[in-house]
């Protein structure tokens, strides 16, 4: 048949957990919450008051005030990259680039998505950082996923020089961020920059190759600025005089319009994205409508136990995050590990993939139980088949990740699982599809690459205030280190009692630093996550990030539901 049916999920949450072990949850993930929110606004602050002061004695607004002027009224900005660097000191700076200097974020400006690179003109004059150029670069790179039109709101001083060997050369350096310009004119992606200040080297080739470049009177766009000019002193020049709009409008032809101030310029950025084709996301809804969970989503705060180890229904969650908490399970009845299934998020079509963290029935071995989390061969294997279809089909995948790994031992071993882990990473690493990954809690070892992780290019990654991303736990690997001083149940094996008071040390060393590492705000710091939200927000993310996958036409399939594969797929399975 080609109608998919979806079916009701997911239970009222007074009769999935009691009113104690609902309010642990809640405090818990409260706290959590707190924690993150705290930081986050020591980036959006950047600097200070101090230098908020500054920019608006020159006249001009902050980045912030930018994007709320930017922004559809009533519509909110949506940053991510937030804690890029967070917590990093810097050669010659007291202060540390909170956000690495620049912003980067969904906007939406007359009803469509655009990728907003602002750099933050409170934090060293825009300066670029170590990890900016990458953290640019990412931002780029998911607008050319998915044809997202850029903005570039450019007042950027150039490379941070005391640090200019981190951020310089290299694979990922400044220069990758003109690669991706041209890239993105060459793919026919639309690129609009205005230009607000300094805008000095780097900074100045940022917005060249834009379609279009609006430049405020108190921009100036130059390869080296007044300082390293010889004769400017002397004579008197600024850089403005070297590089201000008089010169690049009116006569080098490297900007189009001369506008009076920041206001007007955002205005005619907002007019310029006016021009642009609508989204397709609506034609993509095939006459549905966005349709908020039955589940409240607030309710996720509750769901997850405050112990990483105890177990949780999946299902709830989905019930909290897709459309009316209306789902349809593909293959249910193999590979109970994972969840497989067809939903609607903001009216549009996914594919949902998530691990099962309860136990299950082993299917070879009536009355045996399986731990979850854990990818077996069958869940495997379903979750290869249903990605191939969904991106065979062109419906964008949604992974919710709380695994552990893959299963280990002879079994495994003798069963292939390297074979069907290694068919599941080449369907991950060849789909055209866009790939949505969230790492609900656990992302470990091998099974965080092949639920998507963030090598295999999803266009969006997002973690949680309860996320634990590494190889393996603390705990696990310190055994794993010290395994050649444990004995066969993993106890130290020594009667010695310095010997045993250093190892336990060690251990406890090892485990303590791999607990920290794992931490979702050392994570983001690193840039191994693109954002850290609260459970209770993944709801609104994945609207914007889904919707975002529908918006551009024309460059990726999309087949329309009554021919989808998937279709076969069931057929075929229910004989």
């Amino acid at each position: 048949m080609s109608r998919t049916t979806l079916e009701p999920i997911g239970d009222p949450i007074d009769g999935v957990l009691g009113d104690d072990e609902r309010a642990r949850n809640a405090d818990h993930m409260s706290a959590l919450d707190a924690a993150l929110n705290e930081k986050l606004d020591v980036v959006r602050a950047g600097w200070g008051q101090k230098y908020v002061d500054r920019v608006h004695a020159k006249g001009k607004l902050t980045t912030w005030e930018r994007l709320d002027a930017l922004k559809d009224e009533g519509t909110r900005v949506f940053p991510f990259g937030s804690l890029v660097n967070w917590g990093r000191a810097f050669a010659g700076s007291r202060r540390q680039a909170p956000g690495a200097g620049v912003v980067t974020a969904f906007v939406q400006i007359h009803g469509s998505w655009t990728i907003v690179v602002a750099n933050d003109n409170t934090v060293a004059s825009g300066s670029w950082w170590p990890k900016t150029p990458e953290k640019i670069e990412r931002a780029q790179e998911m607008a050319l996923r998915l044809r997202l039109p850029v903005v570039y709101l450019v007042d950027c001083s150039g490379l941070f020089l005391p640090e200019q060997a981190n951020s310089f050369s290299g694979k990922t350096g400044a220069g990758h961020i003109f690669k991706r310009n041209a890239v993105l004119s060459a793919e026919g992606v639309p690129q609009i920059a205005g230009v607000f200040g300094d805008c000095i080297a780097g900074g100045g080739y940022m917005p060249i190759i834009s379609d279009r470049v609006f430049m405020t009177e108190k921009a100036y766009m130059v390869i080296a600025g007044a300082a390293l000019i010889k004769g400017a002193k002397s004579l008197k020049l600024t850089s403005l005089d070297i590089g201000g709009p008089e010169v690049h409008v009116g006569q080098s032809g490297c900007a189009d319009v001369r506008v009076p101030d920041d206001p007007t310029c955002l205005r005619m950025i907002r007019d310029e994205v006016a021009k642009l084709p609508n989204s397709g996301a609506d034609y993509y809804r095939y006459g549905a409508e966005s349709v908020d969970p039955l589940y409240d989503p607030v309710e996720l705060s509750e769901l997850f136990p405050v112990q990483h180890r105890h177990t949780y229904d999946v299902r709830q969650v989905l019930a909290r995050i897709v459309d009316g908490s209306l789902f349809h399970e593909v293959l249910p009845d193999v590979g109970c590990e994972v969840v497989c299934g067809l939903a609607r998020i903001n009216g549009l079509w996914v594919g949902i993939l998530a691990n099962n963290p309860h136990l299950t029935d082993h299917p070879d071995k009536p009355g045996e139980k399986r731990a979850g989390g854990i990818l077996f061969r069958r869940g495997i294997a379903k979750l290869s088949t249903f990605s191939r279809a969904c991106n065979a089909d062109g419906i964008p995948m949604v992974w919710l990740q709380d695994i552990a790994g893959f299963d280990i031992g002879t079994e495994a071993e003798a069963q292939g699982l390297l074979g069907y882990g290694s068919s599941l990473i080449y369907a991950n690493s060849t789909n055209t599809v866009p790939m949505i990954t969230v790492l609900l809690r656990k992302a470990s070892g091998a099974g965080y690459y092949a639920m998507a992780g963030h090598p295999y290019d999803p266009v969006h990654q997002l973690s949680t205030p309860i996320t634990r991303q590494a190889v393996m736990e603390g705990r696990t690997l310190a055994i794993a280190a010290f395994n050649t001083k444990l004995d066969d149940d993993f106890e130290i094996a020594t009667d010695d009692p310095e010997e045993r008071a250093a190892i336990e040390k060690g251990m406890a060393e090892t485990a303590a630093r791999i607990e920290a590492d794992m931490d979702p705000i050392a994570s983001a710091a690193r840039m191994d996550t693109d954002e850290v939200v609260p459970v209770t927000e993944l709801r609104a993310w994945l609207e914007v990030a889904v919707t975002c996958c529908y918006q551009s036409t024309g460059y990726r399939t999309i087949k329309n539901p009554r021919i989808w594969s998937i279709h076969d797929l069931e057929a075929l399975c229910s004989l």
